[in-house]
């Protein structure tokens, strides 16, 4: 299926009131305050989404809510992630159903799996899935790695398979997708998980960041990306030790979803900050070491 984004997708949160119910005012401020950013697409319902802690049926509605409000202006993935086969499919069905451009899914992330029924799992949904499915690895929550070799393996049996957010501290493992994998198919997209790999990313060919800081501070990725284009390497070094500095901010508190609302609505738009439990919203000291780094970073001022 012919679907090629670049760029800058944010990880959306999902907006929630204090009594932990979906708050579609919030949701609708955010999104549409992204709409009119230079961000490249969105992904809901993924990692900061807080997909894991929330039912089926939750989920869909949520889903049909934000494709509904970004109606078409720009492209959306869902995350569509379960630890059961027949539920991906079924959720993957689902965004295909009200309109979403992709889906994406992390491996199952509760017992560990051998590399041929990481296979088969996602074979299994790409036959069934109305829509491209990217791939997430994120080993550090999941417990798992998707091998260079498995993903290669998909991408060349699966033409439904269209790509990777690659969410690893460690360079070469994105810098092995782009040469092994996206180097034999072309289409085949890699997106850097973590902001501040972005750079080294699309500089050996890769396609994009899924960072979280742009739900806040999307000036900075997308101006990284527009310096990249333009080669203004002097602009894009600048603005990579301002993503560097906001890049603390994921170790403040875990989960970082809380942390990440809060940053928003201390960057002036009005949100609720409320994390499904057993997260929550940052505690003062938590909120005071995020507002240091907003500063130090220039998002904020003094």
């Amino acid at each position: 299926m012919a679907l090629q984004l670049k760029g800058v997708i944010p990880p959306v949160p999902t907006i929630f009131d204090a009594q932990e119910r979906f708050d579609p005012q919030g949701m609708g401020r955010l999104i549409d305050r992204l709409l009119a950013s230079e961000v490249d697409g969105f992904l809901f319902l993924g990692s900061a989404g807080e997909f894991a802690t929330l039912p089926r049926e939750r989920r869909e509605a949520i889903a049909e809510f934000c494709v509904g409000r970004v109606a078409g202006k720009k492209p959306v993935i869902v995350g569509a992630a379960s630890c059961a086969t027949r539920e991906v499919i079924e959720l993957s069905q689902h965004a295909g159903r009200i309109g979403a451009d992709a889906v994406m899914v992390v491996n199952p992330y509760y017992a560990k799996l051998s590399e041929e029924r990481l296979y088969r799992h996602y074979r299994q949904i790409a036959e069934n899935s109305p829509l491209p499915v990217l791939l997430y690895n994120f080993p550090l929550l999941t417990g798992q790695d998707l091998s260079v070799e498995l993903v290669g393996r998909l991408a060349a049996d699966c033409p439904n398979v269209v790509g990777i957010k690659d969410t690893v501290d460690c360079m070469s493992h994105i810098r092995r997708l782009v040469f092994e994998v996206k180097g034999v198919r072309p289409d085949f997209m890699v997106f850097s998980g973590f902001d501040e790999y972005m750079l080294d990313t699309l500089m050996i060919g890769g396609d994009g960041v899924i960072p979280a800081t742009s739900n806040f501070a999307p000036e900075i990725t997308c101006g990284i990306y527009r310096a990249f284009r333009e080669q203004d390497f002097g602009a894009a070094q600048r603005l990579l030790t301002r993503l560097a500095i906001l890049s603390r901010m994921y170790a403040i508190d875990v989960p970082f979803t809380g942390v990440i609302k809060e940053a928003i609505r201390l960057c002036g738009l009005d949100i609720p900050t409320t994390a499904l439990a057993p997260a929550s919203a940052p505690d003062d000291a938590t909120r005071g070491k995020l507002l240091d780094i907003l500063v130090q970073a220039g998002v904020l001022g003094e």
